[in-house]
């Protein structure tokens, strides 16, 4: 088993052997390219994240600067908006269902180091695989870390750290992340907090 394949089984590999070193080098200069697109090249913008992510489902956006390791490992469903300095470290695969959105500032980690300093500087490092759900909302400075599974309808808190699973319909904030509520369907009818709407076509 080679390093490539070590780290994709999210077991503790060598990020310099194998091809990995000029793999990183060839996803810059994709990321550099489409970090440096004009505002309006919105169709080169649209092929080119579509050619660093491994798999895109329809209406991608990504605002720049954006950053990843591969990109290759990222999954995103339809409907993925990334605000700007979104960072995924995709050393392990990341699966981001449908209609995501990350606010500004989000960064989604599988990559990690080992604890004791004698195994971390042997150089050797792993990757372990993120995935969230449907209908999530990342709020601004969030990091999702290693292993994490987001479920579907979930809203981040801004600023928070996720370390651990946060299940379906929940609400989390913190650092660490934890549940402070669920969501339920007296949520429907407020924009923020306590504000209504005071329209009807957002249902």
């Amino acid at each position: 088993m080679n390093q490539r394949e070590r780290m994709l089984s999210e077991l503790p590999y060598k990020a310099w052997e194998d091809g990995l070193e000029e793999e990183r080098k060839e996803s810059r200069k994709r990321v550099h390219r489409y970090n440096n697109l004009p505002p309006e090249a919105e169709k080169e913008k649209d092929a080119l994240i579509r050619e660093i992510f491994g798999k895109t489902g329809e209406n991608i956006f990504v605002e720049a600067p954006f950053r990843c390791d591969y990109g290759t490992h990222i999954e995103a469903g339809n409907n993925f908006y990334a605000n700007f300095n979104c960072v995924i470290l995709d050393v392990a695969k990341v699966v981001i269902g449908e209609n995501v959105m990350f606010a500004p500032n989000v960064a989604v980690y599988t990559a990690g180091h080992p604890v004791h300093p004698d195994s971390r500087n042997s150089g050797y490092e792993y990757g372990i695989g993120v995935t969230i759900g449907d209908n999530v909302w990342a709020g601004g400075n969030s990091v999702i870390n290693p292993g994490v599974h987001i479920g579907n309808n979930v809203v981040i808190g801004s600023g928070s750290v996720v370390t651990k699973d946060i299940p379906d319909n929940a609400i989390a904030v913190g650092n660490p992340c934890r549940v402070i509520r669920y969501i339920t369907e007296e949520d429907r009818k407020y924009y923020f907090k306590d504000r209504e709407f005071d329209v009807d076509d957002y249902k």
